[in-house]
């Protein structure tokens, strides 16, 4: 598709980017970032006041104080600092909110340069087009390991058949309207999913593929641990499934008892009864093994009721620095 560039309205962007222990490719992505910018503004794609927001997640390193750098050198640039680590999802959601009257529309991405930055201006001609919220899918894991390829698309295919809408291979690389932030703002969850929560919104979406490259510095954020808990806390949050599974395994443990009962009933009958501990300690330890999982799972979802009762805040923002003046 053919985009008239001369008939664009000047979109004014916002590059959203969590930032947590990144120190040691910050410098590279803020080039990378800028220089794509000033190629956007000179293409006639985004406004000259279009920007680039860095979030400090609570960072133990240096990374705010380069963020702080950075933005005191690029009146382009723009550092949010969190009061502690809020988490991935909160630090994009505060660079969104935060700024959500400000710009047009909003891409947001991972520090490492991991997702191509050249997809973006894709986003943008999708977005001119029409499209409210466009998805940066991955076409190419090749970058990634057998098991890290495997467990990422095992998550997306598990939490499908579980009901959530996510978008197949698509993490937190996407552009949103402002539009989409503003009804975006009336869900007031504390337990934060973007990836089920943007396209339970709704309007016209479109997809932009894009292979995955390799991380150029630092350490992944998302260890198999870490992994395993943001996919855990992305079904509870979004799909009641898991409870149907505690129901279907109490049915099962019923017809188990019932056949136990009827085993039991047929060699009194027959007198082949043989006195042990199996038909005891077996039993007893499958069903109480069965009530605990049920208790537990049932624990996770009072939990999360909990925490949302509560309703305390997302994230706190200590500080903001805008421009060279700051």
């Amino acid at each position: 598709m053919t985009v008239d560039l001369s008939q664009m309205p000047q979109t004014k962007l916002l590059l959203v980017v969590p930032c947590y222990n990144e120190e040691e490719i910050l410098a590279k992505t803020h080039r990378t970032l800028q220089q794509y910018r000033t190629r956007l503004v000179q293409e006639g794609k985004i406004a000259p006041e279009s920007k680039i927001c860095y979030v400090n997640d609570g960072s133990r390193d240096r990374t705010w104080q380069l963020i702080d750098d950075i933005c005191k050198a690029d009146t382009h640039a723009i550092g949010i600092k969190l009061s502690r680590n809020f988490g991935h999802q909160s630090a994009i959601l505060a660079g969104l909110m935060h700024h959500i009257q400000d710009f047009d529309c909003f891409v947001t991405i991972d520090a490492d340069l991991q997702d191509d930055v050249e997809a973006i201006g894709q986003m943008l001609d999708q977005h001119h087009d029409g499209a409210m919220v466009v998805y940066g899918v991955r076409d190419d894991r090749s970058s990634d390991t057998w098991f890290k390829r495997t467990t990422a698309e095992g998550f997306y295919k598990v939490m499908r058949w579980m009901g959530v809408p996510v978008v197949f291979n698509h993490a937190d690389f996407r552009l949103m309207d402002r539009r989409i932030l503003e009804e975006f703002s009336h869900f007031k969850e504390v337990n934060l999913f973007l990836r089920g929560i943007i396209p339970l919104i709704g309007f016209r979406s479109e997809k932009v593929f894009y292979k995955r490259f390799e991380r150029e510095a630092g350490e992944t954020k998302y260890p198999l641990k870490k992994m395993l808990l943001f996919a855990w806390n992305g079904v509870t949050s979004f799909s009641t499934f898991p409870m149907r599974l505690v129901l279907y395994f109490g049915v099962f443990n019923f017809l188990i008892a019932m056949g136990i009962g009827v085993y039991i009933g047929v060699s009194y009958l027959f007198g082949s009864t043989v006195a042990g501990w199996t038909s005891i300690v077996l039993p007893m330890t499958f069903f109480s093994g069965a009530n605990m999982i049920a208790l537990g799972l049932i624990g996770e979802y009072v939990g999360k009721i909990y925490e949302e009762v509560k309703g305390r805040p997302r994230y706190i923002i200590e500080k903001v620095t805008t421009d060279a003046t700051h």
